[in-house]
């Protein structure tokens, strides 16, 4: 079971990535430090409720938002799938390209050809 610090850490870093904008944006946006937020995102730092509708605000979204165990949005999701895909398929293509050349650099070609029966 993931703690509510946790998740509320994860669903902060989230927000913000998604939004692309860095912890010091936030933590002006919100009139905090920046250390504060790090410490946040940590799980080193609890926020007062004020200072959580304060972040929720900042990130474009409503406070339960904080809450929510659908921190990653099915858009990050798929974004990450393909990117996923995309690692293996070039892994994949790069195992079979060795192992063809390994196939063809160690065969020799006959200089004479079986007579066909």
């Amino acid at each position: 079971m993931t703690s509510l610090k946790k998740l509320i850490a994860n669903n902060i870093k989230e927000q913000r990535r998604i939004l692309g904008i860095s912890q010091a944006a936030l933590a002006e946006r919100v009139d905090t430090s920046t250390h504060y937020i790090a410490m946040i995102e940590l799980e080193r730092k609890t926020p007062s409720l004020p200072m959580l509708e304060r972040i929720a605000v900042a990130l474009q979204i409503d406070p339960p938002e904080l809450f929510s165990m659908r921190s990653i949005p099915t858009k990050s999701l798929k974004e990450m799938q393909k990117a996923v895909l995309s690692d293996i398929e070039k892994a994949v293509n790069q195992v079979i390209y060795q192992y063809l050349k390994a196939i063809e650099d160690s065969t020799e070609k006959p200089t004479e050809y079986p007579d066909k029966q």
